[in-house]
């Protein structure tokens, strides 16, 4: 049998090379370049383009290159029935916290004012009142793997570290609330709100005007999960009213983030091209872990919930 990458996004030769020294025997093909469709058992996907992976017909095992399956499951041609996991590896996650730290310490340290002054040559204490971490609060919507490091991160270095996801967690240290009722306390309490939530109908566009109202006055927003999470418009206005100080973004509803938007030139916006976490080749271990557990009749590791879409 033999596995196959598909991606209508990146180079399939990078994977290729980290995958044949840990396969010895094993074939990989790059879509399109598929051979003989019937000798395939696995799929590593990502942002295939919509309908390849129906033409596997002995297809086992989609392995989703990546944390966030959202794109996979817009395929209106995804197999039913095959098992689908994704990437979880120690260093995806470390990419995350210290993207997710750095974000933070930019907002409620005013990193982009001070940079601004550089600019002008002009030396200024912007805060002269102290707020020292203890006196912060950092929320973070999602306490999947990548939530739970951050939060574990942010609160070692003095932050007030809280979580909210849709359903109970228990994390040593960390306060987590749960459920849509719960998310106005939630955030007004919070000085920096942080979105690594999964996309799902249920949480798209759940950065919206409503949830802005509800922040702390003068509160930080860092999105580093998906762009269909934030209605744009929204906190735009947020942004313009003051009621929020400023937002670190990483991820957008069109990537590349299309010329002209009001992102790029907005003094309070900090753009990222979607780099908090980047998939690498070296993080292939876990998939080649899965694959030979699917061989084996084992059971897998990291599935996906589809009727939860993560």
């Amino acid at each position: 049998m033999a596995l196959i990458y598909v991606s209508s996004w990146s180079d399939g030769d990078l994977w290729r090379k980290a995958l044949v020294p840990l396969l010895p025997g094993e074939e990989l093909r790059v879509w399109p370049d598929t051979g003989d469709v019937t000798e395939i058992d696995c799929a590593l996907a990502w942002r295939p383009p919509f309908g390849s992976l129906a033409k596997l017909p002995n297809l086992k095992l989609i392995a989703n290159l990546g944390a966030g399956v959202d794109y996979l499951m817009q395929d209106p041609d995804l197999p039913r029935g095959v098992p689908i996991v994704r990437l979880v590896d120690p260093l995806m996650t470390e990419q995350m916290t210290e993207y997710v730290v750095l974000a933070v310490m930019t907002g409620l340290r005013r990193l982009r004012d001070y940079l601004d002054l550089q600019r002008e040559g002009t030396w200024v204490e912007i805060e002269r009142d102290v707020h020292p971490p203890s006196q912060r609060t950092v929320g973070i919507l999602g306490m999947g793997e990548l939530g739970r490091d951050a939060a574990r991160k942010l609160k070692a270095i003095g932050y007030r570290v809280q979580g909210w996801s849709r359903s109970p967690k228990r994390i040593r240290g960390i306060p987590c609330a749960h459920g849509r009722e719960r998310m106005v306390d939630f955030v007004g309490a919070c000085d920096a709100l942080v979105c690594l939530l999964p996309l799902t109908p249920e949480t798209t566009g759940i950065l919206n005007r409503d949830l802005f109202g509800a922040m702390k006055p003068g509160a930080y927003l860092v999105n580093a999960a998906r762009g269909g999470h934030l209605v744009d418009a929204d906190l735009l206005a947020a942004l313009e009213s003051g009621h929020l100080s400023g937002a670190f973004l990483d991820v957008f509803h069109t990537e590349p983030l299309p010329a002209g938007h009001p992102f790029w030139t907005h003094p309070k916006v900090t753009v990222t091209p979607h780099i908090a976490a980047l998939t690498l080749p070296a993080m292939i271990g876990g998939i080649v872990d899965n694959y030979r557990r699917m061989q084996a009749g084992q059971p897998l590791l990291n599935v996906i919930d589809l009727a939860q879409g993560y």
